[in-house]
């Protein structure tokens, strides 16, 4: 299994680019992004760069230009990420991550439901 990398708040920005349609420029990338944000070209082009040495992105150069892609899947970086989290702040345990979510959101019925059906889903397993 591939080891994922630990991507930060700003990484994950380019990351969502990619992972909606790549391979994409660098320029397109700087494009997007200044929409988008606040950065400079410059601080972009450094994101890529910190992905790339993470091996989140691979990158080809085609002439002067290079068109970057994801190593990495979505999927992949998301389960990470929500283990991680569960490790920092519950210690790993799902149910009290659960129990505060419930109390502190406002859920509709539908999303009650939702939910009911994905732990019975769980719970087949």
């Amino acid at each position: 299994m591939q080891k994922i990398p630990r991507i930060s708040e700003s990484e994950w920005q380019v990351m969502k680019l990619l992972w909606a349609e790549s391979p994409a420029t660098a320029n397109k990338i700087v494009e997007e992004l200044s929409l988008r944000t606040t950065w400079k070209p410059k601080t972009i082009k450094t994101l890529l760069n910190r992905l790339v040495k993470k091996q989140a992105l691979g990158y080809e150069k085609k002439g002067r230009e290079y068109h970057y892609y994801p190593l990495v899947a979505e999927t992949e970086c998301v389960k990470a990420e929500s283990r991680s989290f569960l490790k920092r702040f519950y210690g790993g345990a799902t149910k009290p991550m659960l129990a505060a979510f419930l109390e502190s959101e406002d859920l509709s019925p539908e999303e009650i439901k939702e939910l009911k059906q994905l732990l019975d889903r769980k719970g087949e397993a």
